[in-house]
């Protein structure tokens, strides 16, 4: 890490623990929500392209049953797929935008060091959830792969395809949580509770307000 800090125009190692923070926060977590951010974008207009193909399926299979009293079959299962792995992709989008739903009845409450901890305990949760999914996720590919499974329609889709960027979703949201996580800690060993709440804490109404006028 001193190396590269040492590589990167203007960074002065007078204090190589404020160094390594402003690493963690300015170019890890930075690099990884950008490239979330990048990533959301084509998966929009690959989402986009992914909505409208299912609904042009559908649109002529409902016609060619009509008129031929024929069926092409898949649309719902092509859109199913499509909804999955946007979702997985989506999490760690929300994760950066604290768009998580949260029930905040008591946390309201709190004094602002519980509800530090709240959010903490909170983030770390939800990542060893997603954690757990993301082991399951890996099993169910590995097991799609092993026995080269396909599914019951009449598509006879190969698995592997929507599972393995599924898969690839819930791996980038544990890895940003972890980002996160690792941030909002020594943000507080910083002492700098804003730029920690910030990171995990849960958005407050005036925030909220403010998002739905922009």
């Amino acid at each position: 890490v001193v190396t590269y800090l040492e590589q990167r125009p203007g960074t002065l190692i007078t204090d190589p623990y404020v160094s390594i923070v402003d690493l963690i926060e300015d170019d890890f977590l930075g690099v990884s929500e950008q490239r979330t951010r990048l990533g959301l974008t084509r998966s929009r207009v690959r989402l986009v392209v992914a909505q409208h193909e299912p609904a042009l399926l559908v649109t002529l299979e409902v016609i060619l049953r009509k008129v031929l009293n024929i069926s092409l079959g898949g649309a719902d299962e092509l859109s199913g797929y499509a909804f999955g792995i946007a979702t997985t992709f989506g999490l760690a989008y929300a994760l950066f935008q604290r768009a998580h739903i949260r029930v905040d009845a008591a946390y309201n409450l709190f004094p602002a060091w519980l509800k530090l901890i709240a959010d903490f305990v909170g983030i770390i949760l939800l990542a060893g959830f997603a954690g757990i999914v993301t082991v399951m996720a890996w099993q169910l590919v590995a097991d799609t792969i092993e026995f080269n499974s396909h599914s019951i329609t009449p598509m006879r889709t190969p698995l592997v395809y929507p599972q393995v960027p599924w898969l690839f979703g819930w791996v980038f949201f544990v890895f940003s949580a972890a980002l996160v996580i690792l941030a909002a800690f020594v943000a507080l060993l910083k002492r700098d509770i804003k730029s920690a709440e910030a990171l995990i804490g849960a958005k407050t109404l005036d925030e909220q307000v403010e998002e739905e006028t922009v």
